[in-house]
């Protein structure tokens, strides 16, 4: 198991920025902002599933 991921400030205010604009990326969108944040396009993809589980409760 891969330990778990810790976000900076600036990738967490990023990613909290396009999940207000939208709840799901796009695949080419995803690249674009895992290449930005330096993070791999899994790391995006849970923290947009969790986020969305998170906003439902």
């Amino acid at each position: 198991r891969k330990p778990r991921t810790i976000y900076t400030t600036t990738q967490l205010q990023e990613l909290t920025r396009r999940y207000k604009i939208s709840a799901y990326l796009a695949l080419p969108d995803r690249a674009d902002l895992a290449q930005q944040l330096g993070l791999s396009q899994t790391q995006i993809k849970i923290w947009f599933q969790n986020r969305r589980s998170k906003s439902k409760k």
